[in-house]
């Protein structure tokens, strides 16, 4: 991705959106203070395709922040109730919704980015606690008071005969240990501790690349999952690893 000022100036969008989720917007700049100006609370949208939108179009978003509560839901997610046992991975098939493998196992997905459409095997590599202080950078002060990241790994394999080159592999989100959805931190430029980019060029079949997505837990909690949901699946009715 391009740097949008050569004076080193780094837009991070965050949007928290899950159960009792927070949206919040943040300025890296080496120039200028770390205030926020409160906005109000912008109408709901689908949570990463208007990140990715603001992200193509290059055009840096106000320097302020807003918070907005979520409507709770009343089970985990994943699409089913907690406590009950999860739907194993279907062997030679796409995994049906609430599908739940182990960290480390790789499954085969449809993928489709944009009029791209093409074949995946998907793993949650890993996840690693991250510091508070991890996000310094990103200026998001109180706003991220009391919340600790999370770090989801995973690795993209092209198992398909389409190119992939520069689409993205998103919509990754944290589950907590309770199975309800992780705060999650979108941000648009450079951040070391948890690289996302694009494919890169020549993602044809076999080739692999890896990316990371951030998740928010309280700090009485940790996030102990991940779920894709990306389509074909929608978000608490994706593919979970634990």
């Amino acid at each position: 991705m391009k740097p949008i000022r050569s004076n080193r100036r780094a837009l991070a969008l965050a949007a928290l959106a899950a159960v009792g989720a927070l949206t919040m917007t943040a300025c890296n700049d080496d120039a200028s203070s770390s205030d926020t100006a409160t906005t109000p609370p912008a109408a709901p949208s689908a949570p990463a395709a208007s990140s990715a939108s603001a992200s193509a179009t290059g055009a840096p978003s106000p320097s302020g922040g807003a918070i907005t509560p979520a409507a709770p839901t009343s089970a985990p997610a994943g699409g089913a109730a907690s406590g009950s046992a999860a739907a194993p991975a279907p062997a030679g098939s796409t995994p049906a919704p609430g599908t739940t493998v182990k960290i480390g196992d790789a499954v085969t997905i449809p993928f489709s980015s944009g009029s791209t459409k093409g074949t995946i095997a998907l793993a949650v590599t890993s996840i690693e606690k991250g510091d508070p202080a991890d996000l310094t950078s990103l200026n998001l002060g109180d706003k991220a008071k009391g919340l600790v990241p999370y770090y989801i790994h995973y690795k993209v394999t092209n198992a398909g005969s389409t190119d992939l080159s520069f689409t993205s592999v998103n919509h990754m989100k944290g589950l907590l240990a309770d199975g309800t959805e992780a705060q999650e931190l979108m941000i648009i430029g450079a951040f070391p501790k948890c690289k996302s980019d694009s494919l890169p060029k020549g993602f044809t079949n076999g080739q692999s690349a890896t990316s990371c997505a951030v998740a928010m837990s309280p700090e009485a909690s940790k996030v102990a999952g991940a779920e894709y949901w990306g389509d074909p699946y929608t978000l608490g009715k994706g593919v979970n690893w634990k």
